[in-house]
């Protein structure tokens, strides 16, 4: 399913529903260019409450998307991350480059 994007202010979050693998590259990379390209947006959150797991590609898609937000002077969270994302994120050493609430 399509990413959800949804602005409040200065924070644009990214809304994610499913399965975050690599069938969502192409719609991930858009929504998530949306929130970069919003010179309003200077917080990108990651929501993660309706995504059961995540894959290696998933990953890469993350760190893409943190490395282009830090150019643009832009902060990156994750937020309501379920156990079993957590676990994919605390193994990936991602909760040292990422703030995850």
């Amino acid at each position: 399913m399509k990413p959800v994007i949804k602005v409040d202010g200065s924070v644009g979050t990214l809304q994610l529903v499913g399965p975050f693998d690599f069938n969502l590259h192409r719609e991930f990379r858009q929504a998530s260019q949306t929130l970069l390209d919003d010179p309003a947006v200077q917080e990108i959150q990651v929501d993660f409450d309706q995504v059961p797991f995540l894959d290696s590609s998933a990953l890469g898609m993350l760190l893409l998307l943190k490395e282009r937000a830090t150019v643009l002077k832009k902060s990156m969270t994750l937020i309501h991350c379920r156990d079993t994302v957590l676990q994919v994120l605390e193994i990936a050493c991602f909760n040292k480059m990422f703030t995850i609430k």
